[in-house]
């Protein structure tokens, strides 16, 4: 079955009565190599910017947007996340989930699946630094009667191999999403922050009997996109920072320094 296919059957099926929550799955796993030697006794999020570790500012922008439940997936260190982060701010509910040892995002986010059930979501890879703030898409996605499909944010990258890329058409519309290339179509670079309709987890499914051992998380976005069930969303003039290198967590240690990035949970 096609993707356009598939979605549309779905999507018969799964009209939701009311608003629906938006909750988060923080995607904090992986070993880290490109950050040895220290991510060999310390949970790559736990690592400072300036005066905070990665990790809050992700939880900034999650806590900014309005999103009250989070799922935070991790490796062996998950400890170090859990005793930083405890049971959250009031109101929240935190749940942590370890990730014993690395079999690809499709596993990695199965973990966090029980929680996040017949939901909205906000998928969020915990390296991606940004002063982008989504509480306006996160209360329209929420509110929106039908399934809303998915929401890409994108940035423009001078090398965006390393990336999920996006395929645009003569009209400059997103028609296609290649993982990785080694001669890109385009410098959009799309990956990282993720918002899906409560379609996302069948759609995973099919993604993964269709890709096997090669899925990726752009294999669901493409099953989005092709179905015409995905809106592109460029950060512009804000910021986005890959914090996955030690070059890019110096970046963005002296931006947190000079106060462009804000790891607090309300809006200065």
């Amino acid at each position: 079955m096609n993707s356009s296919n598939y979605m549309d059957s779905f999507k018969i099926e799964s009209q939701p009565a009311c608003v629906m929550e938006v909750k988060a799955i923080l995607v904090a796993g992986g070993h880290g190599s490109r950050l040895h030697p220290f991510t060999a006794y310390l949970q790559k999020t736990m690592l400072p910017l300036h005066e905070r570790p990665v990790i809050d500012y992700a939880l900034g922008t999650l806590r900014r947007a309005g999103i009250k439940d989070i799922t935070i997936i991790s490796n062996q260190f998950i400890g170090q996340i859990s005793r930083h982060v405890g049971q959250g701010l009031p109101g929240e509910r935190i749940h942590y989930v370890i990730e014993e040892e690395p079999k690809g995002i499709g596993n990695a986010l199965r973990l966090a699946k029980p929680y996040n059930e017949n939901t909205r979501l906000l998928v969020y890879f915990s390296d991606n630094i940004t002063t982008l703030e989504l509480k306006e898409t996160v209360e329209e996605f929420s509110g929106s009667q039908d399934p809303p499909g998915c929401v890409l944010i994108a940035r423009e990258e001078e090398h965006p191999e390393s990336f999920g890329v996006g395929v645009l058409d003569e009209q400059q519309r997103l028609v296609d999403i290649v993982e990785k290339p080694d001669n890109p179509p385009s410098n959009l670079a799309i990956g990282g922050i993720y918002l899906y309709d409560e379609r996302f987890w069948s759609l995973m499914t099919e993604a993964e009997k269709q890709h096997g051992s090669d899925f990726s998380i752009s294999d669901v976005n493409r099953m989005y996109v092709q179905s015409g069930h995905a809106r592109l969303i460029s950060i512009g003039s804000e910021t986005w920072v890959d914090c996955g290198t030690p070059d890019a967590l110096l970046q963005a240690a002296i931006m947190a320094k000079d106060g462009k990035l804000d790891p607090t949970p309300y809006r200065n």
